[in-house]
């Protein structure tokens, strides 16, 4: 099969063919139709964040179809619509078992025992899988944990984006924030994951809802997902002013969807007394972020992180399906371009440039 492998940090992907081995116990064998471009992969790519086991296969947000499973595999069969997602879960972890699954760290659990034979070589070589789903490739094999299975008439390049960006931004506003209808919103960084988490605020009832980027046309789209108000960063000398001054005094919840020290300490200022700020985007390794601790006791703010939306995947993602099909949730939207996979490079670029909301990758074309 073809898939996109780094081979050094920093580095580009190069598309090479690899081979997969048959499903084991508990995996399954999926024929990848789709795959979103994430930043996080990006961070791993130029080295922002810890070493990677090199070689590997990227790509961690991705939809496709069923071909086979192992022994003890019931939850798919053959045929069935799925999306992966990098929360993979043991199901049997203190993590797991308290309703927290996406912060479940028992990799083991849903690796291949020692010494068996790798999921995926390269000339007899073992090669990785990024987060433990390798998902810009034309198959994959994963732990049967790593799966949602899905409703059929939800078209796969859209279902590709619920598997991080739209689980993470929606899921922050509505299980880790769990903001109150009528509440305002600022939303910093209008990529994928911003835009997700507007439309979350939207969904979710926000009376006011700003989005803050310095990409012109990215605000215009956070005005199509949901944003009442935008604010071009670019053009504006102290954003954490100019939101406060249009909400008189801050905003009740802030999400910052980049992952720059600068950015969340920005959600903080810009917060009202008693409000939460929720940091999404994913912040270098080992960086830290300055606060004014007063404010936490005087004022009672709060800082939180979100995981994944903090979310359970398999109850979320058919739901945030259902809120693609009915209209509420707005992906068809958010897709700035299609590329095929030798293109990865290309749509990696333009994340770079700031110049994409969200690029699918489209296996077949």
């Amino acid at each position: 099969m073809k898939a996109a492998v780094l081979n050094q940090i920093p580095g580009a992907l190069e598309i090479e063919d690899i081979t997969i081995d048959k499903p084991g116990p508990g995996e399954v064998l999926l024929q990848c139709t789709h795959a979103g471009l994430c930043h996080s992969d990006l961070h791993f790519m130029d080295g922002s964040w810890s070493q990677l086991p090199l070689p590997a296969v990227m790509g961690h947000e991705s939809a496709g179809i069923v071909q086979a499973v192992g022994e003890g595999v019931t939850y798919v069969k053959p045929g069935d619509h799925v999306i992966t997602c990098l929360s993979v879960f043991c199901g049997n972890c203190s993590m797991c078992l308290t309703g927290r699954p996406n912060l479940c760290s028992n990799n083991a659990a849903t690796a291949r025992p020692s010494g068996a034979a790798p999921r995926l070589s390269r000339d007899g070589q073992p090669v990785g899988q990024f987060a433990r789903l390798g998902g810009v490739a034309e198959e994959m094999l994963v732990h049967q944990n790593a799966v949602v299975k899905i409703r059929d008439d939800m078209p796969l390049d859209k279902a590709s984006l619920i598997g991080c960006g739209v689980t993470t931004g929606v899921g922050a506003v509505f299980k880790t924030a769990r903001i109150q209808p009528g509440s305002t919103v600022c939303v910093v960084g209008a990529g994928g994951i911003g835009l997700s988490a507007i439309q979350g605020a939207r969904i979710a009832g926000a009376g006011r809802i700003i989005a803050v980027d310095v990409t012109a046309a990215k605000l215009e789209t956070a005005k199509v997902c949901g944003a009442t108000d935008v604010i071009n960063a670019s053009e504006t000398p102290d954003v954490v002013a100019a939101v406060r001054e249009m909400t008189s005094g801050g905003v009740d919840y802030a999400f910052e969807a980049i992952g720059r020290k600068e950015t969340v300490e920005q959600v903080w200022s810009m917060s009202r007394t008693g409000g939460t700020s929720v940091v999404i985007g994913m912040m270098p390794f080992g960086q830290k972020i300055e606060i004014t601790g007063y404010e936490i006791f005087m004022q009672e703010k709060t800082l939180k992180g979100s995981m994944m939306g903090s979310n359970v995947f398999r109850v979320d993602m058919p739901k945030y399906c259902d809120m693609y099909l009915d209209g509420r949730l707005k992906l068809d939207e958010m897709v700035s371009h299609h590329m095929s996979l030798e293109q990865i490079n290309e749509g990696y670029d333009l994340m770079k440039r700031g110049e994409a909301a969200r690029t699918v990758i489209d296996m077949n074309a």
